[in-house]
């Protein structure tokens, strides 16, 4: 077996993200990607707007930037798992996220098992002191074979 490389496991958490649809269609950009960590941003779109009276985001949108982000953050783990796939993802909304500006969700991947990783993951508008939302979740790990 080949050893797996820090770039082969950040080319591989990049082609997870720009594969997913959803990603895609919200938007959803890769900031920066590192050993475990992801931040990931998503434009203001008023096509994802939950309430139109005050052009608030859906959470859902919000949602799924933070388990992107945390599904991208077990990928590029040293782990190096093959795929994952979200087990538990519970998020708390502080606030509403500020009509108009771009959500960035900043994901740690900070304890792996053998088979499952533990994330959490803070999602901010532009005003990066006050967080609109945060999430701890646990994701499956699939490593490649012969890897423990």
């Amino acid at each position: 077996m080949t050893d797996v490389t820090a770039q082969d496991v950040v080319a591989l958490a990049r082609r997870f993200i720009e594969a997913i649809p959803h990603s895609r269609a919200l938007g959803m950009r890769l900031e920066s990607l590192g050993a475990g960590q992801v931040v990931m941003s998503m434009p203001y779109d008023a096509r994802f707007v939950g309430d139109p009276a005050t052009g608030v985001l859906h959470g859902g949108a919000v949602s799924a930037l933070m388990d992107t982000a945390s599904g991208a953050a077990v990928m590029c783990h040293p782990a190096a798992p093959v795929s994952t796939a979200t087990l538990d993802l519970r998020i708390d909304y502080f606030r509403a996220a500020t009509p108009g500006q771009a959500i960035t969700a900043r994901a740690e991947c900070y304890h792996v098992t053998r088979s499952v990783a533990f994330v959490r993951v803070t999602a901010t508008d532009e005003d990066g002191s006050r967080p609109v939302a945060a999430a701890t979740g646990a994701f499956t790990l699939d490593r490649p074979k012969g890897v423990k």
